[in-house]
């Protein structure tokens, strides 16, 4: 980056993000505390998830300084509100770095968020630690970066979108053809690269292929597009905002298809739930943690309690099963790291990140080559049965089975998918 493009994101760091605030008081003649700054989206479309995001790191950073701090040390949180923006991302971070000079960088929520900023952390050798963020590594392959997003393995993006295919191999007769759109940005982009590498390996042709502008709002013409091509499996990869948007395209113009959802961002958090409802029966998409799954451990249902203790009055997520439980697990992968190094260095807590396991509320944790997770852990489930948009509905299993792994499976599908809406 050019010293000019450095100083003009600086300037607009400042201006724009706007929210910088110190998540914990810390008592009087308190240690040098340990400061951790990180980008996270407050408002525009990843709003949702980054609040939860947030409040879980900040019930970490309570609990750790309660019990004396880390390695003698109060934890103090130092973040802006990247506004769900990439373009003001490496600005935040430089301004991070040498302005308010945090002691620990950590990545900021979601793919088209961490991606502009690991070539910074690149830049200046720094240990970094993101929160879902699919396979942005997969072409630098730094050695000091990682990932904390269960749709790892040897081929992460795969990995996103192989439980939804799973799935399609058991239908009868096999599904021969798919469609896929998603946003010309880097979550769809990577999502997709990975949909077409299963579709292949399944001998699934593909007859629509299509990215649309990050920018989109009217999503009628590619819903009509996508029912026109008549596929037998429909995938989509969108963020929030399209979510929603193609939810409701699909519902309007009528869809047919056996199988439709796979890589829908959104539909985990509770106020896109809330606000769909019953557009959502029939979807078959990922989730990454759910409280009525086997693994869902004590440890993590004490935690979900405490979060959703003070969700309410923050009037963030409610529910907090997406984003919350790996938030406050990635700060239990860091504490575990300093701890064990006694160190800030990010050489050697890149070097422990990569050489030991994890133990979390979401299970234990062990890295791959790349910083992504070594093993694939993602859920497949379904909508089924949502009735209007109360919110009791979704605490329970009913409403969304998980049909993928076997050994997490708490429903059946139900296909083909315009059948499944009813």
């Amino acid at each position: 980056m050019s010293r000019r493009w450095s100083v003009v994101w600086r300037c607009r760091a400042v201006m724009l993000a706007l929210v910088v605030v110190i998540g914990t008081d810390l008592p009087a003649g308190a240690a040098d505390p340990m400061t951790i700054g990180f980008d996270i989206s407050l408002t525009g479309g990843l709003a949702a998830n980054g609040k939860a995001a947030l409040l879980a790191t900040q019930i970490w950073a309570e609990d750790i300084n309660a019990k004396g701090g880390l390695i003698g040390r109060p934890v103090k949180l130092l973040y802006y509100d990247d506004q769900s923006n990439p373009a003001l991302v490496p600005g935040i971070l430089t301004k991070l770095l040498d302005v308010d000079k945090v002691d620990l960088l950590l990545g900021g929520n979601g793919t088209n968020l961490v991606a502009p900023g690991l070539p910074l952390a690149i830049d200046r050798k720094l240990m970094f630690l993101s929160l879902f963020a699919l396979d942005v590594n997969s072409e630098f392959h730094y050695d000091r970066y990682f990932s904390m997003i269960p749709s790892g393995g040897e081929h992460p993006k795969e990995g996103f979108l192989a439980p939804y295919f799973a799935l399609a191999g058991r239908l009868t007769p096999k599904p021969r053809t798919l469609a896929l759109t998603g946003a010309d940005a880097e979550f769809s982009k990577n999502a997709m690269e990975g949909t077409r590498s299963l579709a292949k390996r399944a001998g699934i042709e593909i007859i629509y292929d299509k990215a649309y502008p990050p920018a989109t709002i009217d999503f009628t013409p590619i819903a009509r597009a996508i029912s026109a091509a008549n596929a037998d499996l429909v995938v989509v990869c969108s963020y929030p905002t399209d979510t929603v948007g193609m939810i409701r395209a699909v519902h309007e113009v009528g869809l047919k298809a056996r199988m439709f959802g796979g890589g829908m961002v959104g539909l985990q958090t509770t106020a896109f739930k809330t606000q769909l409802g019953p557009l959502m029966n029939g979807i078959v998409n990922y989730d990454f943690w759910l409280p009525w799954a086997h693994f869902a451990s004590e440890e993590a249902k004490s935690f979900l309690k405490t979060y959703q203790a003070k969700s309410p009055e923050q009037q963030i997520d409610q529910l907090g099963y997406y984003l919350p439980p790996f938030a406050f697990a990635r700060m239990q992968v860091l504490q575990q790291a300093v701890e064990a190094t006694k160190s800030l260095d990010s050489g050697q807590l890149a070097d422990y990140l990569r050489t030991h396991s994890f133990d979390t509320v979401v299970g234990t944790v062990k890295f791959g080559p790349t910083g992504e997770w070594a093993e694939m852990r993602v859920l497949e489930v379904q909508f089924q049965g949502v009735q209007g948009n109360a919110i009791d509905q979704f605490r329970t299993p009913d409403t969304e089975a998980i049909l993928y792994p076997d050994a997490e499976k708490t429903g059946t599908l139900r296909e083909p998918y315009q059948d499944a809406q009813h």
